[in-house]
């Protein structure tokens, strides 16, 4: 589905680093995206949208998944 959404949609060479520095090059990287940092506990919504990036988190801030457009 991100292959219908413009710009860079998935950054795998974020996991591992900081949520905020990690949101700092998502958003310059890709302008058309809102990031939003997501605790790997908390519950999302389904809707697929081009304009969001969930980072998701552990309890310290670093990110564990591969942030992508969703």
């Amino acid at each position: 589905m991100a292959s219908i959404c413009k710009g860079k949609s998935s950054w795998p060479e974020l996991v591992g680093t900081r949520a905020q520095d990690a949101a700092a090059i998502i958003e310059r990287e890709n302008s058309l995206v809102t990031t939003i940092i997501m605790y790997d506990t908390c519950p999302a919504t389904l809707d697929f949208r081009c304009d969001r990036v969930r980072i998701w988190v552990d309890c310290s801030g670093t990110v564990i998944q591969v942030p992508v457009i969703t």
